[in-house]
């Protein structure tokens, strides 16, 4: 028969190597996030560019499928080749700590919110489908918005300093150093410019996503489908690929504000008007049929507004 004394021994035993696994855990997903982050951080720095208006290079005429001469402005990779070309292939990674540190700062909040979340949705029996999903959805909210909240001050230092590039400046560098120039100017509401729209976004996107992909796998999908639960499986997926179009122009100001009138020139005339809120910016945009400027890497039309003649 075991001692108590062994016993005790065991069972400290267990929760001491548990410990380990859980941080393990934790350091994976960082790990992931700061990889998948570092990756994608070229694509998303030449589409702050194109949504903050700078195009550096000149378009060049091209034919749709119909044979319609349209004047189309450089894709990714020529845009990513300009900026090797400017500042080296460092520069592509300009503001990619500050979106390190948000992805650290996410991955964290998210995970120990939705900890406290799953114990206080246990005490809730659902009665029905569409209750779960509005139970479901709106937990995700609260995650979604206390994350956002969390990391948008490095949202906007990171924006600020890929922004940097329109007009070559070097205002921001470092985070410590972007932390002490926008709270000595701005105080700590320049910290939360643009979260306002940036959260708008993020909870319309959660609603439709979800109850859109409910609605047509409960009245669309039918059982007697052979891959319905397939075809379920992937419905959020694709309704989430055509929500996310629906409300980029939420994303869109966002960015846009986080720049604006804070001393770059990327968010100054001529290069932008000065707007006193988001909703200026919005109706700005949208009089000038912007509003999903930088939605597409690849075959972006000159605007009509300001396309150049092309006759004679």
């Amino acid at each position: 028969m075991e001692s108590p004394e062994n016993i005790s021994g065991q069972e400290v035993g267990v929760e001491q190597d548990a410990t380990p696994t859980l941080v393990d855990v934790d350091t994976a997903l960082l790990l992931l996030g700061a990889g998948v982050t570092a990756i994608t951080h070229p694509l998303l720095y030449v589409k702050l560019l194109i949504q903050v208006g700078h195009e550096p290079l000149p378009p060049t005429v091209g034919t749709t499928m119909f044979g319609r001469r349209v004047l189309y402005l450089p894709g990714f990779f020529s845009y990513a080749h300009h900026i090797v070309k400017v500042d080296g292939k460092r520069g592509l990674f300009r503001g990619l700590s500050p979106r390190i540190v948000s992805s650290a700062i996410s991955t964290v909040v998210r995970s120990k919110v939705k900890q406290q979340v799953e114990l206080l949705s246990k005490r809730d029996e659902l009665q029905t489908s569409l209750r779960k999903v509005v139970k479901e959805t709106s937990h995700e909210m609260i995650i979604q918005c206390l994350s956002r909240v969390a990391t948008h001050p490095f949202h906007v230092m990171s924006v600020r300093c890929m922004a940097q590039f329109v007009g070559r400046e070097v205002k921001y560098g470092g985070i410590f150093s972007c932390i002490v120039k926008i709270f000595k100017e701005e105080g700590v509401a320049g910290f939360y410019v643009g979260l306002i729209p940036h959260v708008a976004g993020e909870v319309l996107f959660l609603w439709f996503c979800n109850l859109l992909a409910h609605f047509i796998n409960t009245y669309a999908v039918d059982e007697s489908f052979t891959q319905a639960s397939a075809i379920r499986s992937y419905t959020k997926f694709v309704m989430g690929i055509a929500v996310s179009a629906l409300t980029y122009p939420f994303m869109l100001v966002a960015d846009i504000m986080a720049v604006n009138n804070c001393g770059l020139a990327a968010g100054l005339p001529p290069h932008s008007p000065i707007f006193k809120s988001w909703l200026q910016c919005w109706n700005h945009l949208s009089h000038k049929d912007q509003l999903f400027r930088g939605s597409s890497f690849f075959f972006r039309r000159v605007p009509v507004t300001s396309r150049p003649s092309t006759e004679g």
